[in-house]
């Protein structure tokens, strides 16, 4: 019987990772994702998220805070009110509320406290249907995420686009190239057929 492995989609920001002590307890805070920004996967090949991707997702999906995508280190998880994410204009703001009896939790809080690790990601299923294409007259190519069936957060040391993502955008900007190319040859035989 084969395998059916997921094609899991991961996407990084940049982001001002907060720690923040009250009495709830610790949190880390801070934006897992920013609307409307633009984001490089390759040359001549830009994605950004589209205000409200993750409405369906934040309503439906049982969503875990990761440390680097590391699905052994849950941090905390939207079904156990643990970990609260919210949209609004800026982009997908994350309040994690660390588990004290946790020590990759604690190791995690210290480290973002100190301010050495500031940064995430957010991983998703690709689909098709999440997004839209729009290929531009410079031959450059730009995907807009509209319905991100979001899984996870995570806080990361390095984040990074990951190369099934780049191997997926480029097999698809290499599929509109072919299509484009066979309209173009289809206009051209046209032409010489005088059928235009």
């Amino acid at each position: 019987m084969p395998i059916e492995l997921e094609q899991r989609e991961v996407r990084s920001v940049h982001t001002d990772f907060q720690t923040r002590e009250d009495g709830d307890g610790l949190h880390i805070v801070g934006y897992f994702a920013v609307f409307n920004s633009i984001y490089e996967i390759a040359p001549g090949e830009t994605e950004s998220v589209a205000p409200g991707a993750f409405s369906r997702a934040l309503k439906q999906n049982d969503i875990r805070a990761l440390v680097n995508h590391d699905r052994t280190l849950v941090l905390g998880r939207n079904k156990a009110n643990t970990l609260i994410l919210r949209e609004d204009d800026h982009g997908l703001f994350g309040d994690v509320l660390i588990n004290p009896n946790d020590q990759d939790a604690m190791n995690l809080y210290a480290r973002v406290k100190r301010g050495d690790v500031d940064q995430c990601s957010f991983g998703f299923p690709w689909r098709a249907d999440g997004e839209s294409t729009d290929v531009r007259a410079d031959g450059s190519i730009h995907w807009t995420l509209t319905d991100v069936d979001l899984q996870e957060v995570s806080a990361c040391t390095f984040p990074a686009y990951r190369e099934t993502n780049i191997q997926a955008r480029g097999q698809q900007h290499a599929e509109i190239r072919a299509r484009e190319l066979a309209a173009w040859k289809e206009r051209m035989n046209k032409k010489l057929r005088g059928e235009e």
